[in-house]
């Protein structure tokens, strides 16, 4: 078997230390994110103490923000105009966000106990979206699903929060009345709102850091050295047992 390279923290944390990262570039990456996921104040502050330039409107970041605001507060109707108001061909052009953006209104009137409102808009709105697409077909029956259930978790998913101490859906289908789907759903129309405008889709900081997951894991199998294993904290974690 080949011997693996063995680095030591303080060695690591050397070799670190001579990597010189260029501060505009920094600057950049951290620009990038606001803008794209939509932090109107934080781009504009960003800006102004770092002198980097802000390559797009600061309107259209906050109509971003606002239409994300929306729609993870549950007003998918507020959220579905003002995209509309912004650019009409965007829900027009895809099918499939705008059936996740109905089948979000579903899911809020399902969690507001509005059950015959509820099946009365799937009549009226949801199978014309689904023919020719199972995959959202099996979505939509999965959201019906949910009300054979007496009690929903609520929002941060504890259960029965919403409806008393009856049955509760399984996670499979929990998680679609918690506000992780509103926030994947969120991103999904913030993600097409850019591809709209010709920008980028995703922030290029979350694909940095997938990167360094993969470098790191492609790593471990050549050397043994420090290696971060909590994104949060960035805490280089030594797996080099002491000498």
């Amino acid at each position: 078997a080949m011997t693996k390279l063995v680095v030591n923290g303080d060695e690591w944390m050397k070799r670190l230390a001579a990597m010189k990262v260029n501060k505009a570039d920094m600057d950049k990456l951290i620009m990038n994110y606001f803008v794209v996921e939509g932090y109107k104040d934080a781009a504009e502050q960003f800006a102004q103490e770092t002198n980097t330039s802000l390559d797009t409107d600061l309107a259209s970041i906050g109509d971003r923000m606002a239409i994300r605001t929306a729609i993870q507060s549950g007003d998918v109707d507020v959220a579905m105009e003002r995209v509309n108001d912004l650019n009409p061909e965007i829900l027009e052009s895809n099918p499939s966000l705008y059936f996740h953006l109905q089948q979000q209104r579903l899911i809020e009137l399902i969690r507001q106990g509005k059950v015959h409102e509820a099946l009365d808009f799937v009549q009226d709105e949801l199978p014309p979206l689904c023919e020719g697409s199972p995959h959202l077909l099996d979505e939509l029956e999965c959201t019906l699903a949910l009300l054979a259930f007496e009690s929903l978790p609520s929002l941060s998913g504890e259960e029965g929060a919403s409806s008393g101490s009856g049955s509760c859906p399984p996670p499979a289908l929990a998680h679609l009345v918690q506000a992780s789907q509103r926030q994947k759903t969120a991103c999904e129309v913030n993600s097409a709102i850019l591809t709209s405008q010709a920008r980028d889709k995703e922030s290029k900081l979350p694909m940095l850091l997938k990167m360094l997951v993969w470098a790191q894991d492609q790593l471990k199998e050549h050397a043994a050295c420090p290696r971060i294993t909590d994104l949060l904290t960035a805490k280089l974690i030594s797996l080099v047992p002491p000498e």
